[in-house]
């Protein structure tokens, strides 16, 4: 019984927010309709504030107030976590205002949209790969912005994000013991990201990875991908002399070393 008079009670209070919202939207004044906007806005009620902003857009258009409007009609979009439209918004924005003081903001927010808009490093990385552009365009463009820090901070994790995505599909090629794909996909991964601080891991994956391709290998075969797998050693010490995987690297040098060996 309590939990119906809670619906009902709920289905009461929307009705008269509805019939609230339906009577300010009907009200002829557009001075009035932007006080109340505000007012939603500074409460934090964006969907609010959105229709009622949406509404006296018209009225304001060559007005100076319209500015004002339309940034934070765009950051009802953000705030509500609707970043597509909220990146659309505040492009346009800088399109209408371009020499508004406010266009160094906006301009990082457009960037800040698409980086909101990047997903888990498993899925498409698309916006993650937009969002690290745009930022660098911020920062190019605005060299002296206090922003830029944070605008390198987001590139750094969007480009974390993406070694990520490249590390886990060039270790489920491991998995599935596809070797020989999984050395090229580790070896990209090494050239695509060189100042990684696991590199020294990656480069014993390939090792890894090449030695199992050529224990799978046919005999006529085995001595030369033992070969180039003695390569792969050697380089990773050249690299990573002082790495805590070397141990495991040269123990991979002298199995290749006694398995060409056994096989002459």
């Amino acid at each position: 019984m309590k939990s119906i008079l809670k619906v009902i009670l709920v289905s009461l209070v929307l009705s008269s927010c509805s019939n609230k919202m339906t009577k300010l939207l009907k009200n002829p004044d557009p001075e009035f309709k932007l006080r109340m906007a505000e007012q939603f806005f500074v409460k934090k009620q964006y969907s609010k504030a959105q229709e009622v902003y949406e509404d006296v857009m018209p009225y304001f258009k060559t007005r100076p107030e319209f500015t004002d409007i339309y940034y934070k009609y765009a950051y009802c979009a953000y705030n509500q976590g609707d970043y597509m439209n909220a990146e659309n918004l505040f492009k346009s924005f800088l399109e209408i205002f371009p020499n508004s003081p406010k266009s160094e903001e906006v301009d990082y927010m457009r960037a800040f949209s698409f980086f909101k808009q990047s997903p888990k490093p498993e899925l498409d990385q698309t916006s993650t790969i937009k969002a690290m552009g745009m930022m660098q365009v911020f920062i190019n463009t605005h060299p002296g912005s206090l922003r830029n820090k944070d605008a390198n901070d987001i590139i750094d994790v969007c480009r974390n994000k993406l070694e990520t995505k490249d590390y886990k599909s060039a270790k489920l090629y491991y998995d599935l013991s596809q070797f020989r794909a999984a050395g090229v996909a580790f070896t990209a991964l090494l050239e695509n990201y060189p100042e990684s601080p696991r590199g020294d891991e990656y480069k014993l994956m390939i090792i890894k990875a090449y030695y199992r391709y050529a224990q799978l290998s046919v005999e006529e075969k085995k001595v030369e991908r033992y070969e180039d797998v003695i390569a792969e050693c050697n380089d990773f010490t050249d690299r990573f002399p002082e790495s805590k995987l070397k141990k495991e690297a040269d123990q991979f040098l002298q199995l290749c070393q006694t398995n060409i060996k056994n096989l002459k």
